[in-house]
């Protein structure tokens, strides 16, 4: 029974408190993204029309940097059993082509960097064993860092997104709070129509910054780990490669 007059209390004061707002308001105010767009100042356009091009950039780069990372997934699948079996055998030439066959793999990118370089070292007459190991050592850094910043594009410019969209929003909110001060002091009055649009304003434009920020920081750290777990991968690959050619430069001496 409690419960129930309770209930019956705050239902009755939550209709004169709609009911208040409309007369306020001389009528219901428009929720429909045109009609919110139409009662919005230039300044909370403007907000709205940055945070919306910060969003398709966003969009834009998630996926591309999907699409590049699934695809060195899939063709470094294919491509780890095939330069493994080539090389098992000694057939480095077979083993560069199968590198060059799988061009979006970020281990056949640096795996092509080492084998190239080793057999280059290793063809030239004048060739010192331990300086062809040191040569093939180098351009696996050196290809290691430019897949990895390769992998990296547009990350940066999303982290940038996911940070700076909530205070790009807030500056809406800010300038929708200050056109609702503006608003009473015009109409020298106190009640909700007189700051109806500048509240409307501030809570749209903040709304829409969170919804930027938001999907553009979760996506950041996705991928920043999808990042590392390649860089892990990579580096295994690198001293993989270095012991095969230690193994092969032990094998010819003897």
């Amino acid at each position: 029974m409690f419960a129930t007059h309770v209930a019956a209390a705050l239902l009755s004061h939550v209709h004169v408190a709609a009911t208040w707002m409309v007369q306020e308001g001389g009528g219901a105010m428009a929720t429909d993204p045109l009609g919110l767009w139409k009662a919005m100042g230039w300044v909370a356009r403007t907000v709205v029309i940055i945070l919306f091009i910060m969003s398709g950039w966003s969009i834009g780069v998630m996926i591309d940097r999907w699409m590049a990372y699934s695809a060195a997934r899939k063709q470094s699948r294919a491509f780890a059993p095939a330069v493994a079996g080539a090389l098992r055998d000694g057939r480095i030439d077979e083993a560069i082509k199968v590198a060059e066959r799988n061009k979006k793999s970020h281990l056949a990118k640096v795996v092509t960097a080492g084998l190239m370089e080793f057999k280059a070292h290793q063809d030239s007459p004048g060739a010192i064993p331990g300086e062809t190991i040191e040569a093939s050592k180098r351009a696996l850094e050196r290809t290691e860092a430019i897949v990895h910043a390769e992998l990296k594009r547009g990350l940066g410019g999303l982290a940038t997104i996911g940070s700076t969209a909530p205070f790009v929003g807030l500056f809406g909110t800010v300038m929708g709070i200050l056109n609702a001060f503006i608003g009473i002091n015009n109409s020298k009055a106190t009640g909700l129509a007189a700051v109806a649009g500048g509240i409307a304003e501030a809570l749209v434009t903040t709304a829409i910054g969170l919804l930027v920020a938001i999907p553009a920081v979760m996506m950041f750290n996705y991928l920043t780990g999808r990042v590392e777990a390649f860089d892990v991968e990579m580096d295994n690959s690198s001293s993989e490669l270095i012991d095969y050619f230690l193994k092969r430069r032990d094998v010819r001496r003897t």
